[in-house]
């Protein structure tokens, strides 16, 4: 997730800022998103076997998966408030210990209702993480760099995907491809939801060795502790009082954007509030977290083994970090819309030879099968449908959702537009058991379909922030 980092570029008072400390701060910061992608990612692994353990249908199946997502709203709006009252740092150790305590519920529910109230509670971590990561990165980095050590976050959540992946393959291999086998006692499916609890831990001990966020410290008066965090991380200058009273000042003067300040359009909100809701949501219907929440059972439900579904599960999750790198070496350079075109155009012709294989599914039941043409086309077209959603929507979303609004919005805005694409995520996930099991195909045309829809929704209504200062959005 971090390279060896180069010699950081000097600061406006001409001293070299300590860029070792400020990666290593980030990246702690970052575990959070690294158990956000894992918590998201990890059930995918379990699906199978849950629903034999508690002989669940896939109505029932697919609101236990979403459930986390009913957390997430919850803990992303709590997170704020919170962390105002108690520090990011506190808001950090308070999602290590929810995640941990979900982890080993999760390992060891008595029926399905149990494993569905841990998810909520992961889910709850979910959100707060979401939120308090960006937030804290965003606070302690030196502004010469904000950008790069930004990008940590997203790197993570990638990361933490493909890790989860990558655990599971590993625990099923053990096991004999048996998602039920028995290990020390417990079942395959039980050690996958349960080892989270390691990088939980991690996390929890990494907030103790990183500072609190120089804003926090200053807003309950601890402006001493501030200019030392501050100059901590930014080297030790001349302008460190100065840099503290713009923090103070900006603190001052900064509007508390509200829910009716987005109102007053044609249709409720203005029309930016609209095009916010509108990428978060082409973001979740175009059927992404299908890839991370129920590939496996995908490629088991048209006669792929076990073992191999987890492995094209693996596979996934790497092509989506190489798109993730990808999207962060060109967003600055192209722009913010060109590459969301690219993605766009892209993840419509990958889903739609997804759709046309599954059109081609033999039997029925566990005697299911593809021909060996539309089982190639399937595969590759699942990787390069996760490629162009990385390399675009998957990070210029969260781009431009932090430039589009104007200042006064900004923070209201986000607001909706994430619990927009919650909402949608959870459409996605609840519905996709049900939505396959009445046609396959048919489902990925809907998702095509949406794909598709993001091009014009692209080209006639989003703003290109691409160098422009925040403050020429409007």
């Amino acid at each position: 997730m971090t390279s060896t980092p180069q010699p950081a570029p000097p600061t406006e008072s001409g001293q070299t800022a300590p860029l070792g400390r400020v990666v290593f701060i980030a990246a702690a910061a970052a575990m959070g998103g690294f158990l956000f992608g894992y918590d998201s990612s990890v059930i995918n692994g379990a699906v199978e076997a849950v629903r034999g353990r508690f002989d669940a249908g896939s109505a029932m199946l697919a609101q236990v998966i979403a459930a986390a997502l009913i957390g997430s709203a919850i803990g992303a709006a709590l997170a704020g408030r919170i962390a105002d009252r108690i520090g990011r740092i506190r808001v950090m150790q308070i999602a290590a210990v929810i995640f941990t305590v979900s982890a080993i519920g999760s390992a060891l529910p008595f029926a399905l209702w149990d494993l569905a109230l841990w998810r909520v509670l992961g889910g709850v971590a979910i959100g707060m993480a979401s939120v308090i990561g960006p937030a804290y990165i965003a606070e302690v980095s030196p502004p010469e760099y904000r950008g790069r050590l930004a990008s940590f976050q997203q790197a993570a959540i990638v990361t933490g995907i493909a890790v989860s992946q990558l655990v599971n393959f590993g625990i099923l291999t053990i096991a004999d491809g048996d998602q039920r086998g028995n290990l020390a006692g417990l079942e395959a499916w039980q050690w996958m939801l349960g080892i989270m609890v390691i990088p939980s831990v991690a996390y929890f001990l990494l907030s103790f060795v990183i500072p609190e966020s120089p804003r926090f410290l200053i807003s309950v008066g601890r402006q001493a502790k501030a200019r030392e965090v501050l100059g901590s991380v930014e080297g030790e200058h001349d302008r460190l009082d100065e840099r503290l009273a713009e923090i103070e000042h900006g603190m001052r003067t900064e509007h508390k954007s509200t829910f009716k300040d987005l109102l007053g359009g044609r249709f409720g909100f203005l029309p930016i509030v609209w095009v916010g809701i509108g990428l978060s949501v082409f973001q979740q219907l175009v059927g992404i977290n299908v890839v991370f929440y129920y590939s496996s059972t995908l490629w088991q439900s048209v006669g792929i083994n076990p073992e191999s579904s987890f492995l094209y599960s693996f596979t996934t999750s790497i092509v989506n970090i190489i798109g993730t790198v990808i999207a962060m070496a060109l967003v600055d350079k192209i722009g913010r819309k060109p590459l969301g075109l690219i993605g766009s155009i892209g993840m419509t012709v990958s889903l739609a030879s997804v759709a046309w294989a599954f059109s081609a599914v033999r039997g029925s039941g566990e005697n299911v099968s593809l021909p060996d043409l539309q089982g190639a086309v399937a595969l590759v077209g699942a990787h390069t449908f996760t490629l162009f959603f990385a390399l675009s929507w998957g990070v210029v979303v969260w781009v431009l959702l932090g430039e589009i609004f104007p200042n006064k919005l900004r923070a209201a805005g986000l607001g909706v537009a994430a619990a927009a694409q919650w909402i949608a995520n959870w459409v996605i996930t609840a519905s996709f058991p049900s939505l396959s099991e009445w046609n396959l195909s048919a489902t990925y045309v809907i998702y095509t379909g949406f794909a598709l829809l993001s091009i014009p929704f692209l080209l006639k209504w989003v703003p290109e922030p691409k160098g422009k200062a925040l403050e020429e959005m409007g």
